[in-house]
């Protein structure tokens, strides 16, 4: 497994994969030394990472390759499909895995995801729309969140 980290305007981000995909992407509050030499099997993702920080990419194309149970895997795969700009709650992402009363399971799944940013799980928010748990943060879900829309939300201080 060879690993990377990179500067993001988030944070450091840690990489994770091998020549069969991306195992993880993680995000950290700490201050990381940047790995000066990206193993090549993490290039692509560096480098899709960066076109999505600079507003040019939406949707990334990785071999992934998370671990996880199954029905964590189905929840992630249904987390690729909201599309760049969109949100839905925890209901609406069950109620689209024909599981509507497996909320929770799916929030929990939601929450293991190892793949910050490329499996979009920021994505998803509470019913009422509010900004429920993320594991990068609250604020870096909003930010997620803004910089994905289309009505940039400028601020006042």
């Amino acid at each position: 497994m060879e690993s990377c980290i990179i500067h993001t305007p988030l944070g450091y981000a840690k990489i994770c994969g091998d020549e069969n995909g991306i195992n993880s992407v993680s995000i950290s509050n700490s201050e990381a030394k940047e790995t000066e030499i990206i193993p090549h099997v993490l290039k692509d993702c560096t480098r899709q990472l960066q076109e999505y920080f600079n507003g040019e990419r939406q949707r990334f194309q990785l071999p992934l390759n998370p671990e996880g149970t199954d029905f964590q895997k189905k929840v992630w795969k249904y987390l690729e499909q909201i599309p760049f700009g969109k949100s839905l709650s925890y209901l609406e992402l069950s109620k689209q895995m024909d599981q509507p009363k497996a909320i929770r399971a799916v929030a929990n799944a939601n929450a293991k995801n190892p793949l910050w940013i490329i499996v979009p799980c920021h994505r998803v928010i509470g019913s009422g729309g509010s900004l429920t748990g993320y594991a990068g943060g609250l604020h870096r879900k909003q930010w997620l969140l803004n910089h994905e829309s289309s009505n940039k939300q400028q601020t006042l201080f």
